[in-house]
């Protein structure tokens, strides 16, 4: 029986990829503003719908089982890594560009800090306790999946924290950056400057923004993109080690001190 619902999943998984690609990216003009969809927000919303209560009868009951559920977030880590050696990959041959993108590039890295800070004391005051250590240590995109993914598995509180955020800032990160973007364009930002902020640490927030700043200002489509790839390459590079050296030995201490008993 186990197999024969691993199989369903694999179908399943299949068939929901197939049916976000042939959706692809849909841009959705909302006054001036254009909002981008990615599929990988398509594949969620239908997933997070069929697995209603409502939906799991029959073949879906079998998909959505408890075996294929624990495999699923117990052999996460194995479908991440190969991302992780992509970002590797992509930093190699750009590294003397990295280096010389200057300072104003490195500046953007404290803001990896930023959800350790005043995230995690908001989290705890909300009631979240080991959630709160997987959802506030960074933006909970693809590092920080790996990484609680990695050292706590996402069967635990932590792991059900950061694979939270991951899917909330699917949802409504890219819609979020799509509706920011040319609303800060309007009230004076350099397009530099929100190209360069385009580049948070996830590719379809990235793609998202950056598509939705060359709607507003198609002539200098090369240079949104070129900034907003920079950026990009450079928080999935440093992010990483700013997230292992800097962000989570500052969590631990702070989640210590604030929460008494519970280390």
């Amino acid at each position: 029986m186990k197999n024969k619902n691993f199989i369903f999943l694999i179908i399943f998984v299949l068939v929901i990829i197939t049916i976000a690609e042939m959706i692809g990216f849909q841009s959705i003009p909302v006054g001036s503003i254009s909002i981008g969809l990615l599929p990988l927000v398509f594949a969620i919303v239908i997933t997070m719908i069929l697995g209603l209560q409502l939906f799991r009868k029959g073949f879906w009951k079998n998909v959505y089982s408890k075996a294929n559920i624990d495999f699923a977030g117990k052999y996460l880590i194995f479908i991440m890594l190969p991302l992780m050696a992509r970002y590797g990959a992509d930093v190699a041959p750009q590294i003397r560009e990295i280096l010389q993108v200057g300072w104003v590039f490195l500046f953007q890295e404290i803001g990896n800090l930023g959800t350790v800070l005043f995230g995690l004391p908001i989290a705890i005051l909300l009631g979240l306790r080991r959630e709160a250590i997987g959802a506030t240590l960074g933006i909970g995109r693809e590092g920080e999946l790996a990484y609680i993914s990695e050292k706590y598995t996402l069967n635990s509180s932590e792991g059900r924290g950061v694979l939270s955020l991951y899917i909330i800032g699917t949802l409504f990160g890219t819609i979020f950056f799509s509706i920011l973007a040319p609303v800060l364009l309007g009230v004076g930002f350099p397009v530099e400057a929100l190209a360069m902020a385009s580049g948070v640490g996830s590719g379809s927030m990235m793609s998202a923004a950056s598509a939705s700043l060359v709607a507003q200002v198609p002539d200098m489509e090369s240079t949104i993109l070129a900034y907003a790839s920079a950026s990009q390459l450079l928080t999935s590079f440093l992010g990483t080690f700013t997230m292992v050296f800097l962000a989570a030995p500052l969590q631990k201490f702070m989640y210590k001190f604030m929460v008494r008993g519970d280390a």
